[in-house]
């Protein structure tokens, strides 16, 4: 039988060495983050890159800034181009639809749930301090941790998304996965409950020392917000009036010239600024199945629930793995690597709330 223990070790030591490389071979991890994926931009109906809105240094731009937030005039449009749409549900069918085949799949194995916070388990807020769950999505959530090894994966610090959730029984891997924590009491007796993984650890007074000096930098922007992370700042941009989207990305850049060991991305109207080291929410949840005891088994069937582009990596994980599904929160049709999609919070509550139903069932039925 397989030592979790070792598994963690393991696991560790692969950390140490992602960090050492990062830390001094910069060649290989260059200063900006590239992102292939394509989007929809605000006026097209066509795929978008962000890497042909980008400037030849590769820095971001406003029409990088653009793509990856698409602006909507009104709550009708996002039923705009119907065919488009329906040809895109066509490829990523509602997870609520198609439940009975999810589970069909997930028969004789263990399901466990990957989730997203904004914008999965709440909605996207003009102002972060305030995305707070309802008290029906923390229940479900709750529920699901009963019968499911649960983990909240989220771009915020994990404290943070902590104080929204708090459910002690979870797993939490905040700043994009690079600050990890298990469950302060053992549920599921497989794998290592005593989880704690922070690679990214020797960037912290890094961190640090660049959101003081963004803080400043970015006086004078209305509306514009830089959130420490922790191991990752998200500067945001949702409250900023279009035309000085320009100047603010233009002062994040002067300030990371300085610092080639931080990279770079864009989520959803934030800037994202994380250290070059190869780790995301695809290597988290990687980390998170070897500490469960699942890195090898096909015993297992990963569920990950998530509404952003940094999302994206974990479900590249799972259909590289061949074994679980990404599920996308999305009202509008974009180029995904999830199988099957949400349109919104709710239905996350939906088909939370029909895992523990059906789960319940068995139970009863034996």
């Amino acid at each position: 039988m397989t030592n979790p223990n070792a598994l963690i070790s393991d696991a560790q030591s692969a950390i140490a060495m992602a960090i050492t490389t990062a830390v001094n071979t910069s060649s290989i991890f260059p200063s900006t983050y590239n992102i292939n994926i394509p989007l929809f931009s605000r006026n097209s109906k066509f795929p978008m890159s962000i890497e042909n809105a980008k400037n030849s240094n590769g820095w971001v731009t406003v029409d990088a800034m653009r793509a990856s937030s698409p602006t909507r005039s009104s709550s009708s449009s996002e039923d705009e181009d119907t065919d488009e749409k329906k040809a895109w549900i066509g490829k990523h069918p509602s997870a609520l639809g198609e439940f009975e085949e999810i589970m069909s799949a997930a028969k004789m194995k263990q399901v466990v749930i990957f989730l997203d916070y904004d914008g999965t388990l709440s909605p996207i807020v003009e102002n972060p301090d305030q995305a707070y769950m309802a008290p029906e999505m923390r229940e479900a959530v709750k529920n699901v941790a009963k019968y499911f090894p649960t983990a909240i994966v989220s771009g915020r610090c994990r404290a943070k998304v902590y104080n929204f959730v708090r459910l002690s029984e979870l797993y939490y891997a905040g700043s994009h996965g690079m600050d990890i924590k298990g469950p302060s009491s053992r549920k599921h007796k497989k794998g290592n409950q005593n989880v704690l993984c922070q690679p990214a650890k020797e960037f912290l007074p890094m961190m640090t020392e660049v959101n003081e000096i963004l803080q400043e930098k970015i006086k004078g922007i209305t509306g514009a917000n830089v959130e420490n992370n922790k191991f990752c700042l998200s500067v945001h941009y949702r409250c900023v009036e279009e035309e000085s989207w320009s100047d603010l990305a233009d002062r994040v850049k002067s300030v990371l010239k300085d610092y080639p060991k931080l990279r770079l991305s864009q989520g959803r109207k934030v800037l994202e600024i994380r250290p070059t080291i190869k780790w995301d929410k695809g290597k988290a949840i990687e980390f998170l199945l070897e500490s469960l005891g699942y890195a090898n088994s096909k015993d297992v069937l990963p569920i990950y629930i998530g509404d952003d582009r940094t999302d994206e990596d974990a479900f590249r994980v799972l259909r590289n793995r061949g074994q679980g599904f990404g599920i996308l929160v999305s009202k509008i049709p974009k180029a995904t690597d999830a199988i099957y999609s949400l349109q919104k919070p709710l239905e996350v509550m939906y088909f939370l709330q029909r895992l523990v139903t059906w789960k319940r069932s068995i139970l009863r039925s034996h």
